[in-house]
């Protein structure tokens, strides 16, 4: 038994204009905005779930974003400086902003999406060379080993790096975006907007997954979600996950 990250979720109180800046900022697809989800996929040959590629949910919300940092954001990957420069002009174009996360003098830069959920647009850099155009899912953490433990365990991506300082996993495959644990000062204060939805294998019980992850470490989430077909789980570090149930 075991579980595969299948999308990245994004709370928002305006789920179409989200949507479309991410749509528009990856290059993606819309392919589906039933019961106020807008989903997005990668154009060219996506079927969900596939193997080792994550797509985008963006997910109603009643509240705004609050001004405490998201602990889970997207790094997007770039081929050149020149690309990295047009990247940052077109996403402010479509309403990006310029965020202020601590980051100092560094070589990439740090924006906010139109509701104010921050990501990077990272300098060239050749492991992100085959990624697609999310190079990472960054989840500021307070101890990567610890994580790292936990998340190997819970799904099927490998465990490539792990560090006193950040923890890397990918896909088997070989293809698709990393998903990075970084050594963040500060603790956890605010309900992420956004986390990871993972999924069962076919033919895997998903309560038998969720007893499985309860057993390494998660805990049940109460984000009043009510009688859903999804379960709500936090990590060791309090950071939310969900686990979707096979259709």
């Amino acid at each position: 038994m075991t579980l595969r990250p299948v999308q990245v979720n994004i709370k928002a109180l305006d789920v179409s204009a989200v949507g479309r800046f991410w749509a528009e900022a990856l290059g993606w697809a819309v392919s589906g905005e039933g019961s106020g989800i807008t989903r997005l996929v990668a154009p060219i040959g996506f079927v969900w779930p596939d193997p080792a590629l994550v797509c985008v949910d963006v997910v109603p919300v009643p509240e705004p974003k609050t001004t405490a940092k998201n602990r889970v954001h997207l790094d997007l990957a770039t081929t050149s400086a020149a690309h990295q420069a047009e990247l940052v002009a077109r996403l402010q174009a479509l309403g990006a902003t310029p965020a202020h996360v601590g980051q100092g003098d560094v070589p990439w830069t740090v924006l906010a999406d139109p509701e104010g959920n921050e990501f990077c647009v990272l300098e060239p850099r050749e492991i992100y060379r085959d990624t697609g155009p999310i190079a990472a899912v960054v989840v500021d953490c307070a101890d990567p080993r610890t994580m790292a433990r936990f998340w190997d365990e819970a799904m099927d991506w490998t465990l490539h790096e792990v560090t006193d300082d950040h923890a890397v996993l990918r896909s088997a495959t070989g293809a698709g975006p990393y998903l990075e644990f970084l050594r963040t000062p500060g603790a956890k204060t605010v309900h992420g907007r956004v986390h990871l939805d993972l999924l069962p294998y076919p033919g895997d019980d998903k309560e038998a997954e969720v007893a499985r992850l309860r057993a390494l470490g998660a805990t049940d989430l109460d984000l009043g979600q009510g009688d859903v077909p999804w379960t709500c789980l936090a990590d060791p570090e309090g950071q939310e996950f969900c686990v979707l149930a096979p259709s």
